[in-house]
This record gives C-alpha cells, sequence and structure tokens, in this order.
C-alpha cells in the first residue's frame, strides 16, 4: 500500500532569497497587515499573448488530458528571474518548489542563460558521431565532481531515461533480471518500506534493511541486478532515508550479486545542503548514478554515471541518443556546475535551509496540525496530520494552507503519492 501522506514541499532554487530575504518574509502578520516579499529590482517585459482563460481552454482541448494543474484558481507563468515566477500580470511570486525541484541555480539565470544563447548561436546541435568539445569537456567536468571510480556518462534527456539506463547497464552487467525498488519511490514500487515517520522501525535503519533481504529471499531467485532508491524521496513526500539504511541495503545488495544505483535526480547538485551529492550523506559509494532536474536548470536534461567496468558492457551492443549531450544542453549543464561552485550554492541551500526547519519546527511545536518536518537543505517536507497518534492526513486542511500560501505570494509543492504527481 503506498503512504496516506499528504505534505506540502519546499524545494527553493539554489540562488534562492538570502537569509536576509527569508527574515523579512517571516515577519509578524495579521489579516490587516500580511507579510509581503522582499523588494524585487526585476521587471517583466509585459505580457501580450492570449489571456489566461483562452490558454486554459486551449490546453483542455489541444494537451494531453491526465495533466493537472494546481489550485482552484490556475497560475499563469510567464516570466521567471533567480526565485521568483511572474504571472501575466506581472504579479511576482517565490517559486518554493522550484519548478519541481528542477530550477538549481535560479530562473534565468545570466550566466546559464548566457551560455545557452552563445551555444544555441554558434551550433544548435549535433550527434555522438562527431566529434564537439561541449560533451567532451561537460563529461569531465560532471565526473570530477563524483567520488570513487565513478568516471563514465551517458547523457540522455530525462530522469526516466537516465533511470532506463541505470537498469539496463545493472542487467547487462551481473546477468539477473530483478530490481529492488522503495515503495513511494518515483521509479518503481516493490514490498520494502522506508519511512522513519510512518514506518515501524522509526529511524532504525539497519532494520528496514531486514526487509530488502526478505525480499531478496522471498521474492527472486536469490540473485538481483540492483537496488535503487532517492536519498530523499522526493514523491514520496520528502522522506529522508532511515540513518544507517543504505550502507546495509547496499551490503546486501552486492552479497546478492546487484548493484547499487543512487537516484540524485531531485538530491543531487549541492540541494541537500551538507553534501554534492545525497547518498554521501549516508556514507555510501554507488554503482551508477542517475541525474536529471538540477543539472540542467530547466533544460530538458539526464545523466547516468557509472564505473568503466560497468560501462564496457554497453560497449557490447549498440548505444545511440540522438539528442543526448548535443551541445547547447552540455553548454548549459557545464554554466549550472559553474555556478553552483562560483555562487557556493550548495553553502547557501545548508544556511537557508537550517533557517526554515528551524522556523518550521517551531510552528510545529505551536500547531498540532504539523505532524512531522523533515528533510535536509532545500528539500524540506511538511507533513500536516488531523490527529499526531493516528497520523491521519489533514488533507482539506493542506490544501486551504496551500491556497493561502499562493495568495501571500508563495507557490509550494503538494505530495501526495496515491492520486497526485508532481
Amino acid at each position: 500500500m503506498a503512504l496516506r501522506s499528504k505534505a506540502l514541499a519546499f524545494c527553493l532554487p539554489g540562488a534562492a532569497a538570502s537569509l536576509r530575504e527569508f527574515a523579512s518574509q517571516a515577519s509578524p502578520s495579521s489579516s490587516a497587515n500580511a507579510p509581503q516579499l522582499p523588494p524585487c529590482d526585476f521587471i517583466p517585459p509585459k505580457y501580450t499573448g492570449p489571456d489566461k482563460d483562452e490558454i486554459l481552454a486551449l490546453r483542455k482541448q489541444y494537451l494531453n488530458p491526465a495533466i493537472f494543474h494546481y489550485y482552484k484558481n490556475p497560475v499563469m507563468i510567464t516570466d521567471g528571474h533567480m526565485q521568483y515566477l511572474f504571472d501575466e500580470h506581472g504579479r511576482r511570486y517565490l517559486d518554493a518548489f522550484a519548478g519541481i525541484v528542477t530550477v538549481s541555480c535560479g530562473h534565468a539565470h545570466p550566466a546559464v542563460t548566457a551560455a545557452i544563447t552563445a551555444q544555441s548561436a554558434r551550433l544548435q546541435h549535433t550527434t555522438t558521431i562527431y566529434l564537439n568539445d561541449q560533451i567532451a569537456l561537460y563529461a569531465k567536468e560532471l565526473t570530477d565532481r563524483m567520488p570513487g571510480n565513478l568516471k563514465v556518462a551517458y547523457f540522455v534527456n530525462s530522469g526516466s531515461e537516465a533511470n532506463d539506463m541505470a537498469l539496463l547497464l545493472a542487467r547487462l552487467y551481473t546477468g539477473n533480471y530483478d530490481i529492488l525498488a522503495l515503495r513511494n519511490a518515483y521509479h518503481g514500487l516493490s514490498d520494502a518500506t522506508m519511512d522513519p515517520y510512518r514506518g515501524r522501525f522509526g529511524n532504525d535503519g539497519s532494520a528496514y534493511a531486514e526487509d530488502v533481504q526478505d525480499v531478496i529471499l522471498s521474492c527472486t531467485p536469490g540473485k538481483v541486478a540492483a537496488f535503487i532508491s532517492e536519498t530523499i524521496q522526493g514523491v514520496g513526500g520528502a522522506v529522508p532515508l532511515a540513518d544507517g539504511y543504505l550502507p546495509k541495503v547496499y551490503e546486501i545488495t552486492r552479497e546478492a550479486g546487484g548493484v547499487c544505483i543512487a537516484d540524485e535526480v531531485q538530491t543531487g547538485f549541492g540541494r541537500t545542503g551538507s553534501h554534492y551529492w545525497g547518498f554521501e550523506t549516508q556514507g555510501v559509494v554507488p554503482d551508477i548514478v542517475t541525474l536529471a532536474k538540477g543539472i540542467g536548470n530547466g533544460l530538458p536534461m539526464g545523466a547516468v554515471v557509472t564505473t568503466p567496468e560497468i560501462a564496457a558492457t554497453l560497449a557490447q551492443r549498440l548505444h545511440f541518443n540522438t539528442f543526448g549531450g548535443n551541445p547547447v544542453c552540455s553548454a548549459g549543464g557545464r554554466a549550472v556546475l559553474k555556478a553552483i561552485d562560483d555562487e557556493k550554492l550548495q553553502s547557501n541551500s545548508a544556511v537557508v535551509g537550517e533557517y526554515l526547519m528551524t522556523g518550521l519546527k517551531n510552528l510545529q511545536k505551536k500547531h498540532d496540525i504539523i505532524g512531522d518536518v523533515r528533510g535536509k537543505g532545500l528539500m524540506i517536507g511538511v507533513e500536516m496530520v488531523k490527529d499526531r497518534q493516528t497520523k491521519e492526513p489533514a488533507k482539506k486542511e493542506t490544501v486551504e494552507i496551500f491556497e493561502k500560501a499562493k495568495g501571500l505570494g508563495i507557490v509550494a509543492g503538494q505530495r501526495r503519492i496515491e492520486w497526485e504527481r508532481f
């Protein structure tokens, strides 16, 4: 069964508001004097396109009917500047969801935009059947930031494609087929559940790891291809792994002939604050790492990084990706890496994240509806409950808070695994 949790998620862009700006936003408020966003010099260009009603009608008529929108009165976004979004009327919102955990440096970051523009003017597209400097330099700069022998990169177009590639590599390398994944993960389902807030073992990672051993013994031939997990389950409700979980699970997986895959699609590139990669918070080195979202600050990019030994298995077969690592995306990806380093965005994630966590935990002491505050850096979840003992989700109340935040100029994320995708 999926968790029946309802949580608000805060995943601000890495170049988000400074501590001083957050303090300004957090000033006392009342119905007569609601808090205001801090001043911003940026003024978006006047929007001259179709109005929101027309866009909504076109969307309903011509786009996939499975897509959905947030809010009773949906927001139409036309411009972005660093941590802010703007609607068609120029109203400003603090993007506390970072474009669904994708904007790592800030909307329309000048250095990233300049790199994309310059490369687009020179060469928009070529493939790996030819040599190009951008993809080669990018592969080196990206893998230089990885620990151990993670030195080979494959570039793709999305996180889903990266995970597909990782599973293919795992099966080719091990000769096994079965894949282990956590319930509520964004990349798969199994009977292995790990949740320090709602789980039966609290924050005891070793106890949860025994469930993985049980699954291997009872549901597989005894050999597996891989174990894949996020370090903080994003769509599952911003749920961090229990302490000591990955070291034990990695040991169990490798003993069963499998490789260990770290899904860093949401936690990578310094978002956790304390470390550049989420898996480092558990003191492990995976065999394969998948990347997307923050890798390109909004560009449609993904990557798989692995060891030369595992990568060699794919050389026995034909592999080709038309758009993966194209010059424009590679130039943008390189600019993202540089911006994270130059602007110390990992450190910023730690400082601002700690400020947010402290403030939210103080609110938790005052309001029983806040059942849990969790996460690391700028990947934080707040779970609303009707009762702290039963942990019954406060669904209606969460929606009300969500709508009120929008009214104050803050757009956040809702995460509920049963029926919403974020």
